[in-house]
Order: C-alpha cells, then structure tokens, then sequence
C-alpha cells in the first residue's frame, strides 16, 4: 500500500465536487458530513476514514476505489481489480453461479501471469 496522501485527495475531492456542479455545503448534506469537516479534507488538514470516502464517492458518483486509490489507500492495481471484480458481481443477467465461474477463471488468469490473487 502506499502512504495516504491527504493534499492530493483533498484537490482531487474539489475537482471532483466542482466538476458535479456542487457547492461544498451541498456534498458535505449529500455525503452526510459536516460543511467543515469537508472543507478541512479539501485543504488537506483532516485524513477521512475510508468510510468517509465511500459516502463522499456516493455522493459524486464515482468509485470508492477511485478515491481509495488518491487516498493512498489502494495502489492502482488494486483498484482495477476491485472494479473488475464489482462489474462481474453486479451484473443481472448472470446467475449466482456464473459469477462464481468468471471469478474464477479471472483468478486462474491472474495466477498464470503471477498476480496473487486474495484467495492464496
């Protein structure tokens, strides 16, 4: 994992709030955060927990992974494969048991090429 980057995430959080047309006040209501405690993680002076990221990245529509990976949090491979793995699972026309399936032909792929995968 890398180190959490608090600067980084709170200018990528501003640009994010302003490239979805919202006011800090109106994030901080739809996020379920104080005004503030918003404007604290923007300047870079408070460090979110990642259950803060998620309600942030709720709130604007993006990955949580997205914002665990500007968090520090998540290294970028790690993100690709927790994205990967959320379009497989949320997708309504597989049954139960072909999700099963693909993750694990997803998994043996990424041994052959010697990613370790979670279960190993």
């Amino acid at each position: 994992m890398v180190s959490f980057d608090v600067g980084g995430l709170g200018e990528f959080l501003r640009e994010q709030r302003r490239a979805a047309r919202l006011s800090l006040r109106q994030l901080a209501d739809a996020a379920g955060v104080s005004n503030p405690y918003l404007s604290q993680i923007e300047r870079g002076l408070r460090k979110p927990s990642a259950e803060i990221l998620q309600q942030l990245a709720k709130a604007l529509r993006i990955s949580a992974e997205t914002l665990y990976v500007q968090a520090g949090i998540l290294d970028e491979r790690e993100r690709a494969e927790a994205e990967t793995r959320a379009v497989l699972l949320a997708d309504p026309t597989l049954t139960a048991r072909q999700k099963e399936v693909l993750l694990q032909i997803y998994d043996s792929f990424r041994r052959e090429n010697g990613i370790p995968v979670e279960d190993d």
